[in-house]
């Protein structure tokens, strides 16, 4: 709760004040009548004259007399801008006189660290009590006591507030809120009375509140709020439901707070009750001829143990199912019969669809840097249709899965008037799209080293991606464009363009006798094929050049005698892919397939093939936990006469293929004991994501652990399970401000001795 919902003062003041003054502020005589002349206003310093005229019900040639009096001070008074208001009158001409309020000059706050003080000052604005505003003790005191009761709220039981009123020259006060805020209050004892067939322990995990924990000084979960205390006897019971107890209840509650108003013991009675199974389970109502279909949804089935989360989810799912033929609004209402001497449930759901309607208009809120048109084209839904809850279960999804936003909700609201429209309101959070990696260092042989990374998925709020890759360094030189537009046409068609040059020089440092530059572009379309699917097409060039020295690896001298120093290749590549996940930022179910192959054809100096295959499955456990898997396979070929060139070599080890291991070391190694990569990977990675302590809210900080599988083959080899390297461990998966990063401590769980063992890894930007 808001502190402006708290602070609204009562206005029945100003009427109190207006009858207790009327006894001194008439000063006619009674029954005395005339016809008013003119009419003077004495005392006024900052309110105008017309003002009160305004509110005056008495005009010039009206007849003035006792009753008209009454009616014009209580007037006065309502408006609340005057402590006294006096009327009298000489030689037919009315006076009325009058003291004002002081004016509000300044509000302080002294001691007060639980709230901000300029959120406190805007909601006493809002309420009257602000610089400039008219001062009023009624309103003052109101506020004093909602100030306490907000304190209260955050478990501050010892908190005081006393007001201060300074009277100022020109009628002005100045108002000083002193708060002696105390100590927060924490819980020192819960308990659950009444249970036998659960341990007290198992119960109190299903409550956020708690005695503290490690984590209470973020999560302040040790702190008694009423809110929380009734959302965790919701948890109580649904817990009791789920396993069959339909006859459970909690008989009380107490809540205790110790003289010292620091300890708070709160104890909880419940009556288990038997447990019971489901009897005749039974449609009625309006089914609009679909019995069966909507019989096919529940998970319910007679025989069954009593079960409330799939009762309610079996509601959900008819009248979700409803919702796709354009009952916005049906309702599957449970009617439940308690048979306790048999203990079984006999359910009859009750069904009203109400009446079908359509969307008036499709809104988006929130996206203060995202074009309207980048969301809107996500969407499933169209105006003037027929309401269809799968289609726009469907645009949350596909908005959610841009990766733009951090948080996607959507709500269906009546149109006022109708009975038959609605209006779909999408509220979107945006996040941080963009990553920029900045780097410089000196060196006795580089002198000064630069590095520029910067990725931009939704640039100017557009949608397309952008990004720009350069590098100084003499080793590893890069200067690298990227332009990915997902709309290039209207109808979704998207256009990926890339230009690079990279070039690595261990020589200038005597790291190594060779050199590889290779300069490349490509231009690639992708066309939709289904909601989840794409497929793409595209082409390129690449050429590569490698000069050795009879001090270079052998691999390298040996590809150059083969194939000589240079190599041109004219690449067509092609691509599948399909995504249902229910979010790219944090992904709990769905399916991503990824499917591409790269054809270097005979126009250039060498003929090869590579594919690759990656498989990403996501399971829910619950409502907290998260199952991940993930396979790949790369393999490579040379065609015809050509082998496959050695600088399109893949690599394993390291985050992202398989932690524990250093990056890029496992796999075959030359005769220098350099790792060499292979044209073939097979990777399998499985990961269980879980709330970090004290965090189950925010799905975008999670812990997990993991079983990482893989290796890498020359072309040569065949791929042997039994030579696969495994790695185990935990992690951390958060959502920066700077992308997604993923921190990890792996353990190998088969090292070899070639093989080099990196514990803690970290990156930014990868899904595994």
């Amino acid at each position: 709760m808001t502190i402006r919902s708290l602070l609204f003062p009562s206005r029945l003041a100003a009427p109190m004040i207006a009858w207790c003054a009327l006894s001194t502020s008439v000063v006619l005589a009674a029954g005395n009548q005339f016809v008013v002349k003119d009419i003077q206003v004495e005392g006024l310093r900052r309110t105008e004259a017309g003002t009160v005229f305004s509110y005056l019900p008495i005009r010039v040639g009206d007849t003035f007399n006792d009753e008209k009096a009454l009616q014009a001070i209580r007037a006065l008074f309502a408006t609340g801008f005057f402590d006294d208001v006096k009327i009298s009158s000489k030689d037919d001409v009315l006076v009325v006189t009058v003291v004002e309020r002081p004016a509000i000059a300044s509000v302080e706050f002294n001691g007060t660290k639980e709230f901000d003080k300029d959120t406190l000052k805007e909601a006493l604005k809002g309420i009257g009590i602000g610089e400039s505003k008219i001062f009023d003790r009624a309103l003052l005191d109101k506020a004093e006591q909602e100030l306490k009761r907000q304190y209260l709220s955050r478990s501050r039981y010892g908190a005081q507030v006393q007001t201060r009123v300074d009277q100022l020259a020109r009628n002005r006060v100045a108002i000083t809120f002193n708060v002696d805020e105390g100590e927060a209050a924490s819980i020192k004892q819960l308990k659950i009375l009444g249970a036998k067939d659960f341990k007290e322990k198992e119960l109190l995990e299903e409550f956020e509140l708690g005695t503290g924990t490690w984590t209470s000084w973020y999560t302040k979960n040790d702190q008694y709020s009423r809110q929380k205390l009734s959302g965790d006897l919701e948890k109580l019971r649904s817990f009791y439901l789920n396993r069959g107890y339909a006859d459970f209840n909690i008989e009380n509650t107490q809540v205790q707070i110790d003289p010292n108003k620091q300890d708070i013991y709160i104890t909880v009675t419940v009556k288990e009750g038997q447990k019971f199974k489901f009897g005749d389970v039974e449609l009625s109502g309006e089914l609009i001829g679909r019995e069966n279909e909507l019989k096919s949804l529940l998970l319910i089935k007679k025989g069954d143990p009593f079960n409330g989360e799939a009762l309610n989810e079996s509601t959900k799912a008819i009248q979700d199912r409803l919702g796709n033929y354009g009952y916005a609004f049906a309702n599957a209402n449970v009617i439940p019969e308690l048979d306790r001497e048999n203990r079984i449930v006999n359910v009859n759901i009750a069904v009203d669809t109400g009446k079908r309607v359509y969307v008036r208009r499709m809104n988006v809120g929130g996206n203060t840097r995202t074009k309207d048109e980048v969301v809107r084209r996500e969407f499933r839904q169209f105006e003037s249709s027929w309401y269809d809850s799968r289609k726009i279960q469907l645009s949350k999804e596909r908005v959610d899965r841009l990766g733009y936003f951090s948080k996607v909700d959507i709500e269906t609201v009546p149109v006022p008037g109708t009975s038959d429209q609605v209006d779909v309101n999408m509220q979107v959070e945006e996040k941080p799209t963009g990553n920029l990696l900045l780097g410089a260092g000196i060196s006795s042989t580089d002198s000064l080293i630069l590095s520029a990374a910067i990725q931009q998925q939704n640039l100017f709020g557009t949608g397309k991606t952008v990004g720009l890759e350069l590098n100084t360094s003499k080793v590893n030189r890069t200067i690298s464009f990227s332009l990915t537009d997902p709309y290039y046409t209207l109808d979704g068609v998207s256009r990926s363009i890339e230009l690079y040059n990279r070039r690595t020089d261990p020589s200038a440092l005597n790291l190594g006798d060779y050199r590889i530059e290779t300069t490349g572009a490509g231009l690639r379309f992708g066309f939709p094929i289904s909601e989840f699917e794409r497929i793409s097409f595209g082409g390129g060039y690449e050429s590569t050049k490698l000069d050795v020295g009879p001090l270079s690896p052998a691999r390298f001298q040996q590809y150059v005698r083969d194939f000589g120093s240079s190599a041109d290749a004219y690449l067509i590549n092609a691509g599948y892919s399909f995504d249902s996940r229910d979010s790219a930022i944090a992904p709990t179910r769905g399916r991503v397939t990824r499917l591409s192959a790269e054809y270097a054809t005979p126009l250039g100096d060498q003929e090869f093939i590579r594919t690759t295959y990656q498989e990403q499955v996501y399971f829910p456990f619950g409502k907290k936990y998260t199952l991940a898997l993930n396979g790949e396979v790369t393999a490579g070929f040379g065609l015809g006469s050509s082998k496959y060139p050695i600088f399109r070599n893949v690599y394993a080890g390291g985050i992202g293929t398989v932690r524990g291991y250093r990056s890029s070391t496992l796999g075959p190694r030359d005769t220098d004991n350099v790792p060499t990569g292979g044209s073939k990977r097979l990777i399998g990675n499985a990961e269980f994501f879980f709330p970090v302590p004290g965090m189950n809210k925010d799905r975008t900080f999670r812990a997990f652990t993991f079983l990482d599988a893989g290796n890498v083959y020359q072309s040569d080899e065949k791929i042997n399970l039994g030579s696969l390297r495994y790695a185990t461990g935990l992690g951390i998966s958060w959502l920066s401000p700077v992308g997604p990063l993923k921190f990890s401590f792996g353990i190998p769980l088969n090292k070899e001795p070639q093989d080099e063992v990196q514990r803690v890894q970290f990156t930014i930007g990868t899904g595994f």
